[in-house]
């Protein structure tokens, strides 16, 4: 027997804006009962998140006005409307009775108190604990989460660790205080695959032991086959569909969960254009044809490699110091990469995948000499990067480009996007003014399907996707002919992925440069690389070409890897 836990009824939300009010959730109704995962799907923009922040009053109002409808959570044999509960019932539900994992850990978890501290303070807000017990259950659960070294990683502080375990970190604060409701928003987008499995098993057992509802907003369709009771599409701020999980992956009704399901990379070969939302419907959500069933991808035939080497690395290591002697003197190192050896080709993609902390950003970042190597060779077109001047690597920055996992981050806040772009052209000196180097920087944004009015707007303007875009068009805006591509579509939203993956498989073929592509998803690097290098605990552990790496691995740790992807066992019925 279902019992309600929590209704979303007729819920409206609205935001003040120049023009009055602008509707960013339309009529919405949602049902979440208890041991019950509801899962909500949408592109950046469709009102998930604001659904969720809405359940915990956590929207700022103003701007926000909830213009209808109720929240009511079910406690003991009453229900509460949460829109109108007062403050001191909301902060003895909030972390508490219902808890949230958020999206970007590195802004929810405070720079200046340490990560162990932070926890500690969410579980005493909530039980009376002492600081001992508080302490060693902060431990407990940092063990839980499978975060290495538990002891050390509560002295430490959100900056000292990898984005991956921050939301481990957040993860075992949502679950200290084992909430009735769990609200996860995209809790594993920074995770790798075998993290990701151990994370959601974490959720999963403890739902079941205490009987615990869970929304679960994520654009991963492998999490949600594998995990959601039931799925809620979101478009546009309006719920378009709603069912099972089984009956939805297999007869999906609107266009937009057919268009979602249909662009995902594991479904088409190397090389083949991946679908996207307009394919399938309008800027209305007006279907404009039908597609036919989409057959996973096949194993290709290795890609013949134009034999001249762009880059050799021999040897490379690169250490960092992690305890000093009395006189200041290293004597205990990470090494972040431990003698790696491998070549990239002119013109091909190099997949580099691994497991968090494995060195694949260290070493993509050694590559362009952002961190120094400790010991061995880069040879670009022949010349040691290593030994090279800094005169003589700013030269070759033209040359090497990188895109950074996070767009937001990697934009100053106080520069229009134009004067971004723009700013290396002039600092190399490739143009002879500003009305030349805006012409450029127009052209670029034509060439990411970005508008000639956007040059002056700021980077907070702009969705997760069309950010991507901008710093994608500031890489080429050198004309470079090596770019490393760290992280560049893990959070964006399935339909957004395709369509800079898409994008990324045009520039390559008008601009000609030679790509090395790091990423936590195996289903993402399989389709657009050459080849793949997989990597641990700063180790190359297997290379080889990209279809047989993902279809045939030949180690252990490849093969837990690619058995750690959520698979959708459903194949989608479009038509």
């Amino acid at each position: 027997m279902l019992l309600p836990l929590l209704q979303i009824k007729n819920l409206s939300i609205s935001f003040n804006s120049q023009n009055g009010l602008r509707p960013a959730l339309n009529n919405a109704n949602i049902m979440v009962n208890k041991g019950e995962t509801v899962a909500i799907v949408g592109e950046s923009g469709s009102g998930k998140s604001i659904t969720s922040l809405s359940i915990l009053r956590l929207l700022a109002s103003p701007p926000a006005q909830y213009t209808k409808g109720s929240i009511l959570f079910k406690r003991n044999e009453s229900a509460i409307d949460l829109l109108q509960a007062k403050r001191k019932t909301l902060e003895s539900l909030r972390g508490n009775k219902i808890a949230m994992i958020f999206q970007e850990p590195m802004t929810s978890l405070n720079p200046v108190l340490t990560c162990g501290y932070q926890v500690m303070e969410a579980i005493r807000a909530h039980v009376k604990l002492s600081y001992k017990s508080a302490k060693a259950r902060t431990i407990e659960l940092f063990e839980q989460v499978q975060l290495p070294d538990p002891e050390g990683i509560f002295k430490k502080y959100p900056h000292q660790i990898s984005g991956g375990q921050k939301q481990r970190v957040m993860i075992a604060m949502a679950i200290s205080c084992e909430p009735e409701l769990l609200i996860c928003d995209e809790p594993t987008t920074a995770l790798d695959v075998t993290v990701q499995k151990n994370i959601l098993q974490i959720i999963r057992a403890l739902q079941l032991e205490k009987n615990m509802g869970v929304i679960f907003i994520t654009h991963d369709l492998g999490v949600v086959a594998e995990i959601a009771d039931k799925v809620v599409v979101m478009y546009k701020g309006n719920i378009v569909e709603e069912n099972t999980t089984a009956k939805l992956f297999q007869f999906p009704k609107h266009p937009y969960t057919k268009a979602l399901l249909a662009c995902r990379p594991a479904l088409h070969p190397k090389g083949q254009r991946l679908p996207v939302v307009s394919d399938f419907m309008n800027s209305d959500g007006e279907t404009l044809f039908e597609k036919k069933p989409t057959q996973p991808g096949v194993l290709q035939p290795e890609k013949q490699l134009n034999p001249s080497i762009l880059m050799e690395v021999k040897n490379l290591q690169v250490h960092f110091p992690t305890k000093k002697s009395f006189w200041g003197n290293p004597v205990e190192f990470t090494k972040a990469v431990d003698e790696v050896s491998f070549n990239i080709y002119v013109g091909e993609t190099l997949g580099l995948v691994g497991e968090s902390g494995c060195g694949k950003t260290t070493l993509g970042r050694a590559l362009l000499q952002l961190i120094p190597a400790t010991a061995g060779n880069i040879f670009y077109k022949g010349n040691d990067l290593t030994a090279a001047t800094s005169a003589e690597l700013k030269a070759l920055r033209k040359e090497m480009q990188i895109i950074f996992q996070d767009p937001y981050s990697s934009l100053n806040p106080r520069m229009t996007i134009g004067e971004a772009i723009s700013e290396p052209l002039r600092v190399h000196g490739l143009v002879k003014n500003r009305r030349e180097a805006k012409e450029e920087v127009v052209h670029l944004l034509d060439k990411v399907n970005l508008l000639p009015e956007h040059y002056s707007r700021y980077p907070h303007e702009f969705s997760g996707g069309q950010r991507q875009r901008i710093v994608i068009a500031r890489a080429l805006a050198m004309k470079p002919s090596f770019i490393i591509c760290d992280e560049s579509v893990s959070a964006l939203d399935v339909s957004v992925q395709a369509q800079v993956l898409n994008l990324l498989n045009d520039l390559k073929a008008d601009f000609g440069f030679t790509n090395v592509f790091i990423s936590h998803d195996l289903s993402v690097v399989q389709y657009i690389s050459d080849r793949i290098i997989v990597m641990r605990k700063g180790k190359i552990v297997e290379m080889g070409d990209a279809a047989s790496i993902y279809h045939a691995p030949k180690e252990t740790y490849t093969q837990q890897l690619i058995s750690a992807i959520p698979k959708v066992s459903i194949p989608p019925i479009i038509n």
